[in-house]
């Protein structure tokens, strides 16, 4: 199994533009990114935080909120009682998405910060639960372990995190290859390049507690939740 790990991890590929790149690359597109991806993003989004199944009175964050869809959902799970707190590298979509939140008339409940999740700003066990969707994907191999080391320290011990991320299982297909081969073309345009959640999860000190995978236009999506360990 170490073996196969260790093959499975020299597979990742790197992530080719930086993260100035990144941020002016998703500022351009904020205004417009529900017609790009939204809508084909969010059907796994909406998956992954059914799985994560916040309550109410919970304090919870979201890592790469985009246009803040899956914020306003996590807003109405928790209530008046609870707390939604959220992290993008972008600060026009911080701007999207706060207009979306008081439009909903759920902003009061959210508190929205523009950063780096290498280094989040809070304090150790502040959250029930952390969710990311198509974000880990968006790391360098060698950050993804300290974003879930971050993740981690953030969460109180029994926490959740609930992850929808670009899969590389089922590393062989053809499609994915492709898909790999216009990552290395245009990374600063397709961005998102395979990653193995369930194994980084666990890597990194996490109990899986449930996993899942689904197809989009025909690419493997890893669905898993897992818990901070007790």
């Amino acid at each position: 199994m170490d073996r196969e790990n260790k093959q499975a991890d020299r597979e990742v590929l790197p992530v080719c533009r930086s993260k100035e790149e990144a941020k002016r690359y998703y500022d351009r597109i904020s205004s417009v990114y529900d017609c790009i991806t939204g809508a084909s993003e969010r059907r796994f989004a909406e998956i992954a935080l059914e799985r994560l199944r916040i309550e109410k009175g919970e304090t919870v964050l979201e890592i790469g909120f985009g246009t803040g869809h899956c914020l306003k959902k996590m807003a109405e799970s928790v209530g008046d009682a609870g707390k939604v707190y959220g992290v993008d590298i972008s600060p026009g979509m911080v701007r999207v998405a706060q207009t979306r939140l008081e439009k909903a008339g759920v902003s009061k409940r959210v508190e929205l910060y523009s950063g780096d999740a290498t280094a989040l700003p809070y304090n150790a066990g502040m959250f029930d639960a952390v969710f990311m969707s198509f974000t880990l994907e968006l790391f360098d191999t060698p950050e993804i372990p300290v974003v879930l080391g971050e993740v981690k320290r953030v969460l109180r011990t029994g926490g959740r995190i609930g992850i929808a991320a670009m899969s590389g299982e089922n590393g062989n297909s053809p499609l994915l290859r492709l898909y790999e081969w216009a990552h290395m073309k245009w990374p600063v345009y397709i961005d998102c390049r395979p990653v193995y959640v369930e194994r980084s999860l666990v890597a990194a000190g996490y109990d899986v507690l449930t996993k899942e995978i689904r197809k989009l236009f025909g690419l493997p999506v890893e669905i898993v939740v897992a818990s901070k360990r007790q």
